[in-house]
């Protein structure tokens, strides 16, 4: 991915400091590629997780496993920083989000204290990773689901955990913003997917658990999946490539509200299940279980406001993200097979 806008604020300096908090992470990882690979000297990679876990740990940047949750901790990695990109939460695909409602809730002391240090120590700005898990459910009961814009979000009745805590940090991001100061941005993720993301052990998303089990029935010979619910469930998917420009573009502007990063392209599950099939060569048998975690009945996102504010929104066809996305997966799963062979 090529620099397709000039670069403005504390971003302007290549040579500035900026945390990427739950640079581990999926997001967070491509989000350091893309600053080193542009020449950004002084990138801070934090994350919890011990660096072997790490979806990438990218060769120029400082990787360090801290702790954010622990404001003593926050306070050291924000010392000297001109930017914050916290991307960090304890979340996964609906299946971890509904079962560990807790979990996704104690995320909040993550960016509580990433703003008290930033605060304290005169970040010039911060940026929050939303979630469209924010949007009130009542607004997503139907499969045909009218497109998600940011001022829906009120009265609230976002995704219970997970979208609260959301919700609650947004408020808490404003409110720096206005009593303190602190140049904050918010941007309401909807499904990133791609490769180097989560595509086993219960956290894994649509995109990436379609691709996993359409992978292994060419790999078994056996073209059978399981599919959660009756497939007629909509979403729209975000490439890992469009959101983390979307979120740089986010941070190079004035825009202080929240705003959707997503993609407009709606489909059904089956029709996901219809592009992977055309990808791997195979069709497959369907096995629908209807009491599996299934979230809100549709999803799609409003770009009206995106494309006003940052005169761009997300492109990559699904088709195009998904063959990446599968291609990555599947050889993935063939160097387990030949690991676990020798």
């Amino acid at each position: 991915m090529s620099l397709p806008f000039t670069l403005s604020g504390p971003l302007v300096n290549r040579r500035n400091r900026v945390l990427v908090a739950g640079a581990g992470g999926f997001i967070g990882g491509h989000v350091v590629h893309y600053l080193i690979s542009h020449g950004y000297s002084d990138i801070i990679a934090v994350d919890v997780k011990e660096l072997s876990q790490w979806h990438q740990v990218v060769d120029g940047a400082t990787s360090l496993q801290f702790d954010l949750s622990k404001i003593e901790t926050a306070l050291v990695a924000t010392t000297g920083c001109a930017a914050v990109i916290n991307l960090a939460a304890d979340m996964g695909g609906m299946g971890f989000i509904e079962n560990n409602r807790a979990l996704c809730m104690l995320s909040v002391l993550i960016n509580t204290h990433l703003l008290l240090a930033s605060r304290q120590n005169h970040v010039e700005r911060y940026f929050f990773a939303s979630s469209a898990c924010v949007y009130p459910a009542q607004l997503q009961n139907v499969a045909d689901v009218t497109a998600l814009t940011e001022e829906t979000v009120y009265p609230a009745m976002p995704e219970a955990g997970y979208g609260w805590e959301k919700l609650f940090s947004e408020q808490m991001c404003e409110h720096f913003l206005n009593d303190f100061g602190l140049d904050t941005r918010v941007a309401r993720y909807h499904n990133v997917y791609g490769p180097k993301g989560t595509w086993f052990g219960g956290r894994e998303k649509a995109p990436a658990a379609i691709c996993r089990k359409i992978a292994e029935a060419v790999m078994s010979g056996n073209h059978q999946i399981e599919i959660w619910g009756d497939g007629e469930q909509t979403r729209s998917f975000t490439f890992i490539d469009d959101c983390v420009e979307g979120t740089l573009r986010l941070m190079n502007t004035t825009f202080t509200s929240p705003i959707n990063i997503g993609s407009s392209e709606l489909v059904t599950i089956n029709q996901l299940v219809d592009i992977v099939e055309g990808i791997s060569g195979i069709r497959v048998e369907r096995n629908y279980d209807l009491s599996a975690p299934l979230g809100v009945r549709g999803r799609n996102s409003d770009n009206t406001l995106v494309r006003s504010v940052l005169g761009w929104e997300p492109s990559t066809l699904l088709r195009d993200g998904l063959e990446a996305t599968y291609r990555w997966i599947y050889d993935e799963m063939r160097h387990s097979i030949i690991s676990a062979k020798h």
